[in-house]
């Protein structure tokens, strides 16, 4: 079974234009975020889906400059995208990552895939972002089969839904069979991603503190042990809701 990630990404963003490129500790965002990726051990492939539009040009770019397979297509509809991405790079199973998550952790990556795996065929569809959410925000790893993919991709017609990719299948489970992934502990409340300048300052800390990505999710809990008060910096900050 050939499994691939891909990570969505695109300079446009309403609340923080151009996040996926800022600095984190000498790299963008988006290498930190393919730094981690690559090391889930479940992963045959990781191509990130960007835009037709100019100003994506910038992550063409970059992939050519570290060699990462690229797809570009429409900047709305990510779910054709996504489909588009799959069937070029001859994906069975895709595992869906956003370009948002630089503290994304490959160990719960690979238990998601996992998951997935072990519970087949009974399932269609594996996150550990359905609810009751228990991770934090910012580590969202989604996978899903080729044919689902493929069924959302011709059935559904809500152009919300499809800019957020899988909200056809999680939101119809007399369709498919879906299946949360949970964690003993509850960090929901934490907001690990970034989305806003707030969010790129926590981050930042982190990875300012690290100095690399090489740290675990784990590492980043016990930091915020010692440092309880830069959960405070974008506790406020709302997350988007399809």
């Amino acid at each position: 079974m050939r499994i691939v990630a891909i990570i969505q990404a695109r300079m446009a963003s309403s609340r923080l234009p151009g996040k996926v490129l800022m600095d984190l500790a000498g790299e963008p965002v988006l290498v930190r975020c393919v730094n981690r990726i690559c090391r889930a051990r479940s992963i045959n492939e990781i191509v990130v889906a960007t835009t037709s539009q100019p100003a994506d040009d910038a992550i063409l770019n970059l992939c050519r400059q570290k060699n990462w397979p690229c797809f570009r297509g429409s900047e709305e509809d990510v779910l054709d995208r996504f489909y588009h991405t799959a069937i070029k790079w001859r994906a069975d199973l895709v595992v869906r990552i956003t370009s948002d998550c630089p503290l994304i952790e490959p160990i719960i990556v690979d238990q998601v895939v996992q998951d997935f795996l072990k519970r087949q065929p009974k399932v269609d569809y594996v996150s550990n972002s359905l609810p009751p959410r228990t991770f934090p925000r910012g580590l969202e790893t989604e996978v899903i089969g080729l044919n689902v993919l493929e069924r959302a991709w011709r059935e559904d017609q809500n152009p919300a839904w499809r800019e957020h990719v899988t909200p056809y299948i999680y939101k119809n489970p007399a369709l498919f069979q879906i299946y949360g992934v949970t964690h003993a502990r509850d960090y929901s409340h934490m907001r690990w991603t970034v989305d806003t300048s707030e969010d790129l300052d926590f981050v930042r800390r982190i990875y300012d503190h690290f100095g690399q990505d090489l740290f675990s999710w784990e590492e980043v809990l016990a930091l915020l042990e010692v440092h309880p008060e830069w959960l405070e910096i974008n506790r406020h900050v709302q997350q988007k809701v399809i």
